[in-house]
């Protein structure tokens, strides 16, 4: 089902409101230049969701599984990762195929964040859908829908991101306190090495989603950390933006000169009385970061 509404904004010292959308568990927002849209995804209520900043205008769709991310495709339409693999549309609301599934035989694990690499490729991670240690994988897909495993053993696959010289990847396994890097080789997709880039303070919330910047830092959401935080890649911390709402889950930069720090957020596990205090909880923010993002990569699948 299809919706369109009005998304009005409100500014509080850094962040504005962008949407009041309540999702359960807002997560995966993705900049699509061209429309100067964000797609975004609420994983539990089945949902695809964009907006249009400029206009307000949100679009929705309802899908029958739930959905981890969505990334727009070079020839058209989107990709979206369900909890059986990796579907694609030639259209916002034109019919799903599937192209490439992933523990599709595994009923208890889903699809959770994704991102696509400056060559196309698509990189998603699995989790159990009761988050037990280990379930879940990362895992790389190529255009032509081949599925190959860059890491098991994963507990709640979370960001990934790329450095600036695209030699290394940046991974977030939510149940570790620490950011991880690859050994990344543009040319074939290659993702090797794995190592502890830089801990995390356990006092700054669980680690969710990221984005890179153009100066090579690390934007990180903290669920139930109340903030995004920008780090260098030795781990230093260089800002704090705090936002109204507990469950922060992601971000990615947009804007017409990349320069707005998109902001998902949750209301899964909260309280009546937490909601209470959190209205906008589920809801998306927009943080004038200061710092720009990078070319964003459409899915060549």
């Amino acid at each position: 089902m299809d919706a369109r509404e009005e998304a009005g904004m409100r500014d509080v010292s850094e962040w504005q409101l962008v949407v009041e959308s309540h999702d359960i568990v807002g997560e995966g927002p993705t900049w699509e230049p061209t429309s100067q849209s964000l797609y975004w995804v609420d994983i539990v209520g089945k949902t695809v969701r964009r907006v249009w900043p400029a206009s307000g205008a949100v679009w929705s769709r309802q899908l029958d599984q739930m959905v981890g991310a969505v990334l727009p495709r070079t020839s058209g339409g989107l990709a979206l990762c369900l909890q059986d693999g990796i579907w694609v549309t030639d259209s916002d609301d034109g019919p799903a195929r599937l192209l490439a599934p992933i523990e599709a035989a595994d009923e208890s694990t889903r699809l959770n964040d994704a991102k696509t690499d400056r060559a196309g490729r698509l990189f998603a991670g699995t989790m159990a859908i009761d988050a037990r240690p280990g379930a879940g994988a990362l895992y790389r897909i190529d255009a032509d829908g081949t599925v190959s495993r860059i890491a098991s053993s994963v507990t709640i696959s979370n960001g990934i991101d790329w450095s600036v010289d695209d030699t290394h990847m940046y991974y977030i396994d939510s149940a570790l306190p620490r950011v991880d890097a690859f050994d990344f080789d543009v040319s074939t997709g290659q993702a090797s090495a794995r190592r502890t880039l830089f801990d995390l303070d356990p006092d700054y919330g669980i680690p969710d989603g990221m984005t890179v910047d153009a100066d090579d830092h690390l934007w990180i959401a903290f669920y139930g950390g109340w903030a995004v935080r920008r780090f260098t890649p030795r781990g230093r911390l260089v800002r704090t933006v705090k936002l109204p709402v507990s469950n922060i889950t992601s971000c990615a930069f947009g804007g017409p000169e990349l320069g707005d720090l998109y902001v998902t957020s949750a209301r899964a596990g909260l309280t009546e009385a937490e909601l209470a205090e959190q209205p906008l909880a589920g809801s998306v923010f927009v943080i004038r970061a200061g710092a720009s993002g990078l070319r964003v990569s459409r899915y060549a699948g």
